[in-house]
C-alpha cells in the first residue's frame, strides 16, 4: 500500500480514537453535574418555600392584629349596652357585635388555616433541607471519583496524542492539509474501508476502475460520490491481489 495513503489511514484511526473520549469524559462528568444541578433545584425550591412562608405568616398577622381589634371593639360595645338608652340604639349595637362576631370567626378560621398552610410548606422545606444536606455530604467524594476518572482518561488520550504527534510528523505537509480539509466535514469518516464494493462513508457502490484502484492501493483515491478517503482492509483484500 501506498505509504502516505497508510498514513492517511492511521491518522484517521487515531484521531477517531481521540475523538472516542469526549463522549468517556461527558460520561464521568455527568454523575457530578446531575448531583449538583439537583442540589442548585432543591436550594431553588426551598427559597421559594421560604418566601411563601413568610407571605402566609404576613397574612397570619394581620388577620391576628384584625381579630386583636375585633375583640377590642367587642369590649368597647359590651361596656355601650350599659349606657344605651333607645331600643334604637340596641338594635344597632347588637348588629355591630352580630358582625364583629362573623369576623372574629372567618379571623379564627383563616389563622387556623394558614398555620396549616405554613406547618405544610416549613415541613417541606425541612425534607427538602435533608435532601440537600445528604448531597452536600456526598459532593465532595463523588467530585474526587470523578476527578480520579479524568485523570485516567486524561492519561489515556495523552498516549494517544503522543502516537499523533509522532505520526504527523513523519507526514508530508500536502496529504496532512488534504486530509485535514476533508476531515473539517467528515469527522471521523475521513478515511473508510471499501465493502462489498460500496463506500462505508456514504454506502454508494463506487465504480470497477474506482474499486480497482482502491484494491491496489498504489495511490490515495477518494469516493467519487463524497470525497472521502477509500481503503480495503486486509480481511477483504481479493485472493489474486
Amino acid at each position: 500500500m501506498n505509504k502516505h495513503l497508510q498514513q492517511l489511514i492511521d491518522l484517521s484511526k487515531v484521531d477517531k480514537e481521540i475523538d472516542a473520549f469526549e463522549p468517556q469524559i461527558e460520561e464521568a462528568n455527568y454523575k457530578y453535574e446531575a448531583i449538583v444541578a439537583t442540589r442548585e433545584n432543591l436550594a431553588s425550591e426551598i427559597e421559594t418555600l421560604d418566601t411563601e412562608t413568610k407571605e402566609e405568616e404576613l397574612k397570619r398577622q394581620k388577620n391576628e392584629l384584625h381579630l386583636a381589634e375585633l375583640s377590642a371593639k367587642l369590649e368597647e360595645n359590651s361596656k355601650k349596652s350599659a349606657e344605651i338608652k333607645t331600643e334604637r340604639e340596641m338594635k344597632s349595637l347588637q348588629l355591630e357585635e352580630e358582625i364583629a362576631k362573623e369576623q372574629v370567626t372567618f379571623a379564627n378560621e383563616e389563622i387556623a388555616r394558614l398555620e396549616k398552610v405554613i406547618e405544610t410548606k416549613r415541613e417541606k422545606s425541612s425534607e427538602l433541607q435533608t435532601q440537600m444536606d445528604e448531597i452536600e455530604s456526598n459532593l465532595t467524594s463523588i467530585k474526587d471519583e470523578v476527578d480520579t476518572k479524568l485523570a485516567e482518561i486524561d492519561k489515556k488520550r495523552q498516549v494517544v496524542f503522543g502516537k499523533k504527534e509522532k505520526l504527523v510528523s513523519g507526514m508530508n505537509q500536502k496529504g496532512l492539509s488534504f486530509y485535514q480539509k476533508i476531515r473539517r466535514w467528515a469527522k471521523n469518516t475521513t478515511a473508510v474501508p471499501v465493502k462489498k464494493q460500496a463506500c462505508m462513508g456514504c454506502y454508494m457502490v463506487v465504480s470497477d476502475k474506482v474499486y480497482t484502484e482502491v484494491i491496489k492501493g498504489e495511490e490515495i483515491t477518494t469516493c467519487p460520490h463524497c470525497g472521502r478517503i477509500l481503503y480495503l482492509e486486509k480481511e477483504d483484500m481479493p485472493q489474486e491481489a
